[in-house]
Parts: C-alpha cells; sequence; structure tokens
C-alpha cells in the first residue's frame, strides 16, 4: 500500500510546498465526496472554511490548513471510510498527511515535551508514586498545570503505579523461572500506559497467556512512540521505532510472536513502523505482530484455547477503540469476551474522543468530551454493564464522561479463569 505522502526520510517530506499540493489536492477530493462530514472535527473545519472561499480549495491559506490540521487528533477512523485510499488511483491518505503537517508546523513547547515521552514521566514518577500521585490531584496543581503548561485542570492524567511491570516481571522469573509454552510463545509488548501506571494489566496478560501453555518473553523495549506522532516530533519517532525494531527482530526470527494488549502501539507496529523506517526488518516485525485478543482467539480457532473458565454473570458493554477499528482485524476482544460470558456482549464503536494526549490539552479537552457524547449515552443505557475497553485513555475518557469504571477485557479474561493476583495496591480492578 502506498500513499502520496514521502516517507520522512525523503527530501520531499521536509518541502512545505510539496506539503501545501497534496493538502489541496486532497482537500479538493474531499470536498467532492464529503463522506466524513461528521466523522471529527477536522473535516467539519475543511469544509467550513472551503463553504467560506466560495468552494475553491485553492483559495485556502496555511493557516487555513493549519486549523484543519490542529483538529485532527489521528483517530485514523477516516482511513477505512474512505472510498480513495490506495490502491485506488487517488491513492489518498488523510491520518499521514495529517502527521506529515504536524512534522513541520508542529509546534513543541513544554507541554508537547512533557507528554510526547511516557517513559521518561515514568521514570520520573513510578520511584515517587504516592507523593507523584498525591500532587497530581490538588486543585493548585491543576491549576498550575492549565496555565502554564497547557494541561486541562480536569484532563484524568494516569496515576504511578509504585512498582513497573517490568520490575514484577523481573522478580517472577526470579522466583519461578520461565516457563515453557506447548502452544507458542510469545513477546509482550507491555507498552509504557501498563508499565508506570496499570501493571495488573501486564500481569493478567502473563497468567493468562501462560494458563494456555504459551511462553512469555518481556524483553527491554521503549515506548512505541505514538505520541511523538501526535506532537509532530518524526525524528524522535524514528529513532523509537529504531530502537524496537532492533530489540523484537531477534526474537521475531527465533519464532515469537509479538503480542500487545494497547491497540496504538500494536497500530504502531503494524502500520507506522514500516512507514517511518522503510525497512524489511521493520515490515519483518510489522508481520508478526498481533493485539492480545486477536492472538488469544486465533488459539480458540485452532482449538487450543483452555475452556476451564467461570462464565462470567454480568452484562458486558465492550467499546472498539479506533486504532484496534483500523487495524482490520475484526472485534477480537468482543468476540473472546462472547466466549466467557453468559449474558450476551454489547458492542459500541464510537470515538471516546481522547486519542491521546488530545484530550488533555487545555484547548480541546471540552470539545473531546463533546466528540465522546454518543459512546457516553451508550454507556449510560447500559447501566449496571461491566465496561470493557482495550485503550487504557478511552477507559479514563468512559469513566470521566458517565462515573462508570471501564477495564481492559484481560482483566475480565482473567477473572472468568480464576487468575487474579497481585494488583495494584491489593485491589482487583475487574470488579
Amino acid at each position: 500500500m502506498t500513499s502520496r505522502v514521502p516517507s520522512p526520510s525523503a527530501a520531499a517530506f521536509r518541502d512545505e510546498t510539496a506539503l501545501m499540493a497534496e493538502l489541496r489536492r486532497v482537500g479538493d477530493i474531499c470536498h467532492g465526496c464529503r463522506l466524513c462530514f461528521n466523522l471529527c472535527p477536522s473535516f467539519r473545519e475543511l469544509f467550513r472554511r472551503i463553504d467560506e472561499k466560495e468552494e475553491a480549495v485553492e483559495n485556502l491559506s496555511k493557516g487555513d490548513f493549519k486549523s484543519v490540521v490542529l483538529l485532527c487528533y489521528d483517530c485514523k477512523l477516516c482511513f477505512p471510510k474512505c472510498p480513495y485510499t490506495p490502491p485506488h488511483n487517488y491513492q489518498l491518505d488523510f491520518p499521514r498527511l495529517m502527521i506529515w503537517a504536524r512534522a513541520l508546523w508542529g509546534r513543541r513547547g513544554l507541554r508537547e515535551r512533557l507528554l510526547e515521552d511516557p517513559d521518561r514521566l515514568g521514570r520520573l514518577g513510578t520511584p515517587v508514586a504516592p507523593l507523584a500521585n498525591w500532587i497530581n490531584r490538588l486543585g493548585v496543581t491543576r491549576r498550575l498545570l492549565e496555565k502554564v503548561v497547557g494541561i486541562h485542570r480536569r484532563a484524568v492524567l494516569p496515576a504511578f503505579s509504585p512498582r513497573t511491570f517490568a520490575a514484577w516481571h523481573r522478580r517472577r522469573l526470579r522466583q519461578e523461572g520461565a516457563r515453557a509454552g506447548a502452544n507458542g510463545k510469545v513477546l509482550l509488548f507491555y507498552t509504557c500506559l501498563v508499565n508506570y501506571h496499570e501493571p495488573e494489566v501486564g500481569q493478567a496478560a502473563v497468567r493468562v497467556l501462560e494458563h494456555n501453555e504459551v511462553e512469555v518473553v518481556c524483553p527491554a523495549q521503549r515506548c512505541c512512540g505514538m505520541p511523538y506522532l501526535d506532537t509532530g516530533n518524526l525524528q524522535a519517532a524514528v529513532k523509537r521505532a529504531r530502537y524496537n525494531v532492533e530489540a523484537l527482530l531477534p526474537y521475531v526470527r527465533a519464532g515469537y510472536t509479538i503480542v500487545s494488549p494497547g491497540p496504538s502501539c500494536s497500530l504502531m507496529l503494524r502500520q507506522e513502523y514500516p512507514e517511518l523506517l522503510s525497512s524489511p526488518e521493520a515490515r519483518e516485525v510489522a508481520s508478526q505482530t498481533q493485539d492480545l485478543c486477536e492472538y488469544l482467539m486465533r488459539l480458540n480457532a485452532q482449538g487450543k484455547l483452555r475452556r476451564d473458565w467461570t462464565p462470567l454473570q454480568e452484562r458486558i458493554l465492550y467499546h472498539h477503540p479506533c486504532h484496534l477499528q483500523v487495524q482490520n482485524i475484526g472485534r477480537k476482544s468482543w468476540d473472546l469476551l462472547a466466549l466467557i460470558s453468559e449474558r450476551e456482549v454489547g458492542c459500541v464503536t464510537q470515538c471516546s474522543g481522547h486519542d491521546g494526549t488530545w484530550s488533555m490539552k487545555r484547548e480541546y479537552h471540552e470539545l473531546s468530551h463533546q466528540i465522546g457524547g454518543k459512546l457516553y449515552s451508550r454507556v449510560r443505557e447500559s447501566s449496571g454493564s461491566l465496561v470493557a475497553c482495550d485503550c487504557s485513555l478511552a477507559q479514563k475518557q468512559i469513566t470521566q464522561g458517565t462515573g462508570q469504571k471501564a477495564v481492559h477485557p484481560i482483566l475480565l479474561v482473567a477473572r472468568a479463569y480464576g487468575l487474579e493476583g497481585e494488583e495494584r495496591n491489593g485491589k482487583a480492578q475487574a470488579k
């Protein structure tokens, strides 16, 4: 699959004239179609400005296009809806075009430098987790962050865990040793959010995989780099991609499947790394990457998934995150939840509006909750249900918007198997 957006390593990628030409070409095609008119604020802004300029895309200024770019939060839902994506000869790729524009026009102030590196924040916050979490809850802290940094005072900041998932796994290996797997071997790309904020998700993933006789390894790894795409810091995104590909490739060649519980992370490995690096090694890593629940459902299709669970009795509503939808793998988490549930599992696909760091920003936080409104309505209609969602940030957006706690599906799977073990602060997160 190719588009007319040049590779980040190409000279044309740094050519603003080429960018403006592609923005006008794509804008003209979108103007004639308008299938995405109600999809997100970015398209509404594009069509509003075109209409104001007598429906002539050539009259749009750089400032007009910048306004469109700023309202794109990279959900990527326009790509599967668009009839003109590759291999169509129009070769339209709106999400990648927005990444190109952010790379050339993005402003990287203090806020962007803070939010684009979750690994750095995690290394700073985890050793002093109780203090950091307390400070982050103070009203004076949040007002200061809003005024000085630009992070909205009501944006939910992920709480730091006092112990990382990586530390838990190293200790577990020392105490129990590695476990061989008759049904496969997996490299868990556990994600920065799991490592520093939600180790219970990684713990549940390890327990469920090992219960199904799958070997699990967790080698050194770094943040996938998605936050760098949000800020337009392509140089750093390429650096992260290169590091992870070099770290993961030996395991891929040794027969391991890369499995990630984070939709944005599996999307990066599968779709963005080959584009960022344009290397056969990146494509090799991408070809062996799967979503966590996708992997478990493949075990099920092979007759290898153990059925010794106790079916859950509660109603479950599953939210299908944007970055899983665009991977075009189906609703594997929904399928898995349906297997372990005694009752019918609902599914909702509307965007939560959080989308990486976009909802945290002062100028977009309220708008993000407007975007999530349709999703919130569906959740409220299912009051009393367990709410499951693979995306950690969408979980937090749902909880803030509705008051109903949302959890990763793997926690419910672990619960059905009776594999709930130590979890942060000793609390069972999925109950």
